[in-house]
């Protein structure tokens, strides 16, 4: 087996060896981060490569995929005045949570483990049993009551235990990482496991692309857990460090405003969360998040960047799904909150990309 790379924690600096089956860091218990600085590969390079996201295959910690399913190189299409979207939902699982659940199932197969165990609001569980199907792995997936049944139903088709926990995604979260530690388990967390990162920072590698070899001068990305935000922003640090792009966008990260504790601690210009963010209802419940593991990074990445935190109502979210249905996409309620954001001109002249991130057959128009 090729030698994986270490991962370290990013708070107090302790090193996991590669090819462990440790989830977090033995001293804090956050979430990891990988020892990889890859460069990227030029433009012109990248004619005639494997169309998905493999064709980036100089960034990704892992080489050679057995359990692609084609999974990445979604469409980008124009919405309006200098706004485009990019069509995630049209990804195998139909969610964007593909781009890192392959990512975990690789390294699972390295790993060899007894079991794998996942915890999700739906898209990412429903990516996970997916990949673990295909690569013949036994799974078993966490999730909180009240998830969408037709999520359930996905996950459930692909092989995987399911296991519905009584309370909200936070004690979904505090279930699956109390039986990851047993022996020969390995937990493919969307949120700890950092090579699910190195999957989503494929997004901003197809924009870089697709755009000819720029990028917009935003970047919007609905944050619940914030895995494809820090994604992103791994890639534009990777693609600037490389002189293939000259500036950076700016990351403008979307809460619903009934869970927004990121944004609050944004407003409060804080590094860190403030206080304790109760659950509620909301039709972006894939971003519904109280107390997201890697706050922290998520908020440096958005300062960095000179970006800036975005919250949208419920109104704004149903508005915004019949409208991208008016334009022919059909879009899970989580997945429009970007064009929800946006749509009215917070973005000035500025140009912008936004992710529709899951396919609305996966909960059905937002009403009420």
């Amino acid at each position: 087996m090729t030698s994986l790379p270490d991962c370290f924690c990013p708070v107090d600096g302790t090193r996991v060896p590669g090819g462990s089956l440790a989830w977090c860091c033995p001293v804090c218990r956050g979430p990891l981060d990988l020892d990889f600085a890859p460069t990227p590969a030029p433009l012109k390079s990248l004619t005639g490569r494997v169309n998905s996201l493999w064709r980036y295959a100089e960034c990704l910690p892992l080489a050679a995929p057995s359990v692609s399913l084609g999974e990445g190189r979604t469409p980008l299409v124009p919405l309006r005045d200098g706004i485009s979207a990019k069509l995630d939902f049209l990804m195998p699982t139909l969610s964007f949570k593909d781009r890192g659940a392959v990512l975990l199932a690789e390294l699972a197969l390295r790993l060899e483990p007894r079991q794998v165990l996942a915890d999700s609001s739906g898209n990412a569980g429903t990516a996970i049993a997916a990949y673990c199907a295909r690569a013949s792995l036994p799974c078993t997936v966490y999730v909180p009551e009240g998830t969408s049944p037709k999520k359930l139903e996905q996950i459930e088709a692909h092989g995987a235990r399911l296991r519905v926990v009584e309370g909200d995604r936070e004690a979904t979260a505090r279930a699956a990482r109390e039986d990851a530690d047993e022996p020969g388990t390995f937990y493919a967390s969307h949120v700890f496991n950092p090579y699910f990162l190195h999957g989503t920072k494929t997004y901003v590698h197809e924009l870089w692309e697709d755009l000819g070899g720029r990028l917009p001068d935003v970047i919007v990305v609905p944050v619940g857990n914030g895995t494809l935000l820090l994604g992103a922003a791994l890639a534009v640090a990777e693609l600037y460090a490389a002189g293939l792009v000259d500036r950076r966008p700016a990351l403008y990260a979307v809460q619903s405003a009934a869970v927004a504790p990121l944004a609050l601690a944004w407003s409060k210009d804080a590094d860190d969360l403030v206080g304790v963010t109760p659950m509620a209802p909301t039709f972006a419940e894939g971003i519904a998040i109280p107390a997201p593991p890697r706050a922290r990074q998520i908020l440096r990445a958005v300062r960095d960047s000179g970006g800036t935190f975005l919250t949208v109502t419920e109104d704004q979210i149903r508005h915004a799904q019949a409208d991208l249905a008016s334009r022919g996409l059909y879009v899970e309620s989580t997945g429009v909150a970007c064009w929800a954001a946006v749509r009215e001109g917070a973005l000035g002249e500025r140009s912008a990309v936004v992710p529709l991130c899951g396919a609305g057959l996966k909960t059905g128009p937002a009403r009420g």
